[in-house]
């Protein structure tokens, strides 16, 4: 029988469905990757913002890990919204002797501004979470904040990858250029090579989950065995599709497309 592929999130809701966890599990069914979560906060928020957010207690988080490392096949995993150092703690303790792809989406700010993340979280994240990583994907605020050093231009942008890589541990960093003007180019460097990955800038708002789209496809790629550069090069395309093909829904930032791939893309 073949083997089925497997990917874990490990992030929080999204009610409206655009972003985290939903977002997530969608991405995962449409690359034929099965899906399964740990919710590290419920979060009431759709395309206009973030309206509350309610943290799983601790010990509710550690035992929807054991229960799904203990029983279940993991061949990649991904993390997105992780609030606090407390969450950080048990996650690391819990992810590190897996040692399979760990795709880190270090998501800090919304697309609507709002903040999802404590401040004593960042550093944590910084300093204990990146040496994990298979891959880690900020956004230009997210790269800057993490490196402490302003991003302006492409080869910033190079630079800040090979950075996160010599100097804070990660095995390798996408810096992802969607908050730049002109063409939306990405910056993967590998620990050994800078790849770009390009495409088109789509003049749409509805840019809600990009982010957590984006990580999810390379995620769901390296779980049914991709090579790094082949597994965002994908999720490259799956992104740029998705935003595309993207909603009109909502009064804000409206949801990304997750099955824009189809045929019956809408």
């Amino acid at each position: 029988m073949k083997q089925v592929a497997c990917a874990l999130t490990i992030a929080g809701t999204d009610p409206s469905g655009g972003a985290g966890i939903h977002a997530d599990l969608k991405t995962f069914q449409e690359l034929q990757s099965y899906g399964m979560s740990v919710i590290t906060s419920v979060v009431a928020q759709n395309t206009t913002g973030v309206q509350a957010v309610h943290h799983v207690p601790i010990e509710i988080i550690e035992q929807q890990l054991d229960s799904v490392i203990s029983d279940m096949p993991i061949h990649a995993l991904k993390t997105g919204m992780i609030a606090n150092q407390e969450m950080m703690k048990v996650i690391q303790k819990k992810i590190a002797a897996l040692q399979v792809p760990y795709v880190l989406d270090p998501v800090m700010v919304a697309t609507s501004g709002d903040a999802l993340i404590e401040e004593e979280a960042r550093d944590y994240l910084r300093k204990q979470l990146l040496p994990l990583t298979t891959l880690v994907t900020p956004n230009i605020p997210e790269a800057e904040f993490l490196i402490g050093e302003t991003i302006k231009t492409t080869d910033d942008m190079k630079q800040a990858a090979e950075l996160l890589v010599k100097e804070f541990g990660v095995g390798a960093a996408l810096i992802k250029g969607g908050h730049r003007e002109g063409e939306a180019i990405d910056f993967l460097y590998d620990g050994s090579n800078i790849h770009s990955f390009s495409a088109e800038r789509i003049d749409t708002k509805n840019t809600h989950g990009t982010g957590c789209t984006y990580a999810a496809a390379i995620t769901a790629y390296l779980s049914k065995g991709l090579s790094l550069y082949d597994a965002v090069k994908n999720g490259k395309d799956f992104v740029t599709a998705a935003i595309k093909y993207s909603f009109d829904l909502g009064a804000g930032s409206g949801p990304t497309n997750h099955w824009a791939i189809r045929k019956d893309k809408c």
